[in-house]
């Protein structure tokens, strides 16, 4: 038995594409990495401080990629609005930040 469009003609019928939990290990895998390494990072004693601190804070910048985009699933198609909005509520925070140090400091 087959399907028929409107026209008489076959339907084709689309498979929508199962992600596989392959890519849900190898992001959790990439998650602990990153956790390791920045934990190796404030266990070495012998490590400059400002050294440091860059290793945080570039671990910390990918954990949250990989968690928005494989956890929350911002890598897939439709989820523009959302990654806009998070963008917008980002840079309104970047500048309360900016503001808060300026008004400090001068």
């Amino acid at each position: 038995m087959t399907n028929h469009d409107s026209n008489g003609g076959a339907a084709v019928k689309h498979r929508h594409r199962h992600e596989g939990p392959q890519k849900h290990v190898v992001a959790f895998i990439f998650s602990i990495a990153l956790t390791l390494i920045a934990f190796a990072a404030v266990a070495a004693g012998g490590v400059n401080t400002a050294f440091t601190v860059l290793i945080l804070l570039v671990m910390a910048v990918l954990q949250v990629l990989v968690q928005l985009g494989y956890w929350m699933h911002l890598k897939d198609k439709g989820h523009m609005i959302p990654i806009i909005f998070m963008a917008g509520g980002f840079f309104v925070a970047a500048t309360a930040v900016v503001a808060a140090l300026y008004w400090m400091w001068w």
